[in-house]
């Protein structure tokens, strides 16, 4: 698969790892504050990213989470150019491909390997636009810079560095051991070529006092001829949306305490979560305590909510949740008095029935659902995708968010109500989204980002506050805060990182 060098005139630095999670795309959004500190125009680009962690762009096309993230780092509004490639898994039926944010088929992974040359020229083109408009690229690759059968059809990694003649650092995670095999072993898998336009490491999540890691510093840099430009010590108080699901699923922390002073909130830990950044909020909020929760018998009657999130594959956990005793757990928690809410692929899961006549994510035709919403879904061929505001038809606070889905969900009988009015724009006549029952303790909505807004949370807690006879709070508009750390993350880098040798060889 050939990919002709780039005629563009940005300068371009790429961030390449020794496996997945090792921290890239924390180090490019770090790396696009910096630059935009020191006044250069700088965008974010990773060609392929493999993610359920979603996110609407101003075109109405979706990209991944991380670029967003590195985007807003770099003072700009995210466009579908900076990730042109988005691999959405769905379990074991493969993956769907959106190509400049729009969905192009569903493809399993053989069928992905042997098409990926047609993509190409849509990478190709989307780094062009980018590099036209600025200064520099930060470029993110994907998984292992050298998985050796893989490099053949590679579009995210060392060909595309060459292709937009990047200056390129590998990244390490000491943290999971192994950093020497990680660093050297991965120096020793490069071309002539990748070697060439390889100007040094990171080394990420450090823990303990580095001086002890001096001499390991040394040996690297003897064994490869290369700097390490840094020793990044792990952090645990700067709030970044994390990338995608693999935070979450392989997250082995102890649950947070429960207690009749906050309010308690447990969100389902579904096998293909997808938009889990719709619970980052409640960071925000002081006395709220937020748990994810991947066994039933986790689950108890002192959460004061229950939150089933988006899925990638609503069929299939929908299967899951029956077979682990998931299901029967959410009727009895709504049963007892709690509260229960579903976004977007949780929404599916609270109604009655799923069908999917036309396979878009598995190969049955039709599931039950947990039944507390009487509603019914049908997975259509074409997949909505836009950005809207509105108001909720209970508590008349603004909201505003996104909405990616396949589903169409509508009422199957009277009970319960609209939960949502939702509008492009003002100037349409909007549409309603969702359904609530008239308990007013189970809903379910299509909206991503609800709890972003406000207003609605701030209704939302302080009715469980005044439950429990806790004193009500003001909800900020705290999703902004995420710019100062950004800031905070820069510093981070800048304090354990020579950023001004990393970036000599761009001449800036």
């Amino acid at each position: 698969m050939k990919m002709n060098q780039s005629n563009s005139m940005a300068k371009a630095i790429m961030f390449l790892g020794t496996g997945s999670d090792v921290g890239k795309s924390i180090v490019a959004a770090a790396m696009c504050r910096i630059l935009r500190r020191r006044g250069y125009r700088v965008a974010p680009f990773k060609a392929q990213n493999m993610s359920n962690n979603s996110y609407v762009t101003l075109e109405g096309g979706e990209i991944g989470r991380a670029q967003v993230v590195q985007a807003e780092a770099a003072g700009l509004v995210p466009t579908v150019h900076m990730n042109p490639v988005l691999l959405k898994p769905s379990g074991g039926q493969g993956a769907q491909v959106v190509v400049q944010g729009k969905v192009l088929c569903h493809m399993d992974a053989m069928e992905y390997h042997n098409r990926k040359s047609m993509l190409v020229k849509a990478v190709k083109e989307s780094y062009d636009i980018l590099s036209r408009e600025h200064d520099v690229i930060v470029m993110e690759g994907a998984g292992s810079c050298c998985e050796m059968n893989l490099k053949k059809n590679d579009i995210v990694n060392y060909r595309m560095a060459i292709l937009a003649n990047a200056s390129c650092v590998i990244i390490g995670d000491i943290d999971r051991g192994g950093i020497f095999a990680q660093l050297i072993g991965t120096h020793c898998l490069l071309s002539g070529k990748e070697r060439e336009i390889t100007s040094g490491f990171i080394i990420n999540k450090f823990r303990g006092d580095k001086r002890l890691f001096d001499s390991g510093v040394t040996y690297i840099e003897e064994k490869t001829s290369l700097p390490v430009f840094g020793v990044v010590p792990f952090y645990n108080d700067i709030r970044i949306d994390p990338e995608d699901s693999v935070s979450v699923q392989k997250d082995r922390r102890a649950l947070k305490p429960t207690g009749k002073d906050t309010v308690n909130i447990a969100v389902i830990k579904l096998p293909a979560i997808s938009n889990f950044t719709d619970l980052e909020i409640f960071e925000s909020e002081p006395d709220v305590v937020v748990n994810f929760l991947f066994h039933p018998d986790e689950m108890s009657m002192s959460y004061d909510c229950l939150i089933i999130p988006g899925t990638k594959n609503a069929m299939e956990d929908a299967l899951w949740m029956q077979q682990t005793k998931w299901s029967d757990k959410v009727r009895e928690f709504y049963l007892k008095g709690g509260r229960v809410i579903g976004i977007c692929g949780g929404y599916q899961l609270l109604g009655r029935v799923i069908h999917d006549r036309l396979g878009v994510e598995s190969a049955r035709k039709e599931v039950e659902g947990i039944g507390l919403l009487p509603v019914a879904t049908e997975l259509a061929g074409d997949k909505v995708v836009r950005k809207v505001t509105g108001v909720c038809l209970v508590n008349e606070k603004d909201v505003e968010g996104y909405e990616i889905h396949m589903g169409r969900t509508q009422p199957v009988c009277d009970k319960g109500m609209p939960f949502l009015r939702l509008y492009t724009s003002r100037r349409d006549n909007g549409w309603n989204d969702g359904w609530i029952m008239e308990d007013l303790r189970v809903a379910g909505t299509y909206l991503h980002g609800l709890f972003d807004s406000p207003g609605f949370r701030e209704a939302f807690l302080n009715r469980i506050r005044e439950e429990k006879g806790l004193q009500m709070r003001h909800s900020e508009g705290e999703r902004a805060a995420r710019f100062r750390e950004y800031d905070r993350l820069a510093d981070h880098f800048e304090a354990h990182c020579d950023i001004d040798r990393m970036i000599y060889g761009l001449h800036l």
